[in-house]
């Protein structure tokens, strides 16, 4: 396979902006079509919290894919699917904070501090909401080495929202999908500790990919 460019790598940019904006465009043509279920606020909130969680497991795949193919420049499209992660996540914030909450404060942080999924996924969302404020140039050249410290954390943030969303499904013993989500963030975590050295074992002249 030849090597793909930072040049033919930002070309596929836009397609992938249409496929994270999909399920946003499918709320719209459900509710416009009314078929948002009979409760559309609990579907919204669940859908996004679904959505930010597949976002982020694919913005943690993108580097064992390039590792894998051997391309480099892949890793140009991980900051887009990390936006998107945030975005949906977002999404899933406020709707609680309207839904459940009728955005009123002091509602907010008791079930904050008394609903211990809440508090994980919250914690999870303020590492997130960090991490999308310095996904830019400036906050790189301006943290040098400790921004990619610092962007290690989405290994945390996977990890809070697995038990943020097993602990939501603990009331109603259906483990079946978070089993899923959990299993491949568990290989993704996986491939950060072993990924390098089969690559480099398989792959003698490749220089091994640096952790991210």
């Amino acid at each position: 396979m030849s090597r793909l460019t930072a040049l033919s790598v930002d070309r596929y940019k836009p397609a992938l902006l249409l496929l994270g904006l999909f399920p946003l465009a499918r709320w719209f043509w459900l509710g416009w079509q009314g078929e948002l279920t009979a409760n559309p606020m609990e579907f919204l909130t669940r859908s996004s919290g679904t959505w930010a969680l597949v976002c982020l497991l694919v913005t943690l795949s993108v580097s064992p894919i390039r590792d894998v193919l051997n391309q480099p420049a892949l890793v140009r499209l991980r900051r887009t699917c990390g936006l998107f992660a945030f975005f949906y996540a977002a999404l899933h914030a406020i709707t609680w904070a309207w839904w459940d909450q009728g955005f009123v404060l002091g509602l907010m942080w008791r079930d904050v501090i008394d609903r211990p999924f809440i508090t994980v996924g919250m914690l999870a969302f303020l590492a997130l909401l960090v991490l999308a404020l310095t996904s830019n140039q400036w906050a790189m050249r301006g943290l040098g080495k400790r921004w990619k410290r610092l962007h290690r954390l989405i290994y945390l943030i996977g990890a809070l929202v697995i038990l943020h969303y097993w602990w939501h499904k603990s009331g109603k013993n259906d483990y079946a999908e978070v089993l899923v989500y959990g299993a491949v963030l568990l290989v993704l975590l996986a491939w950060r500790l072993v990924g390098p050295r089969l690559i480099a074992r398989f792959r003698p002249e490749t220089k091994k990919a640096s952790a991210n």
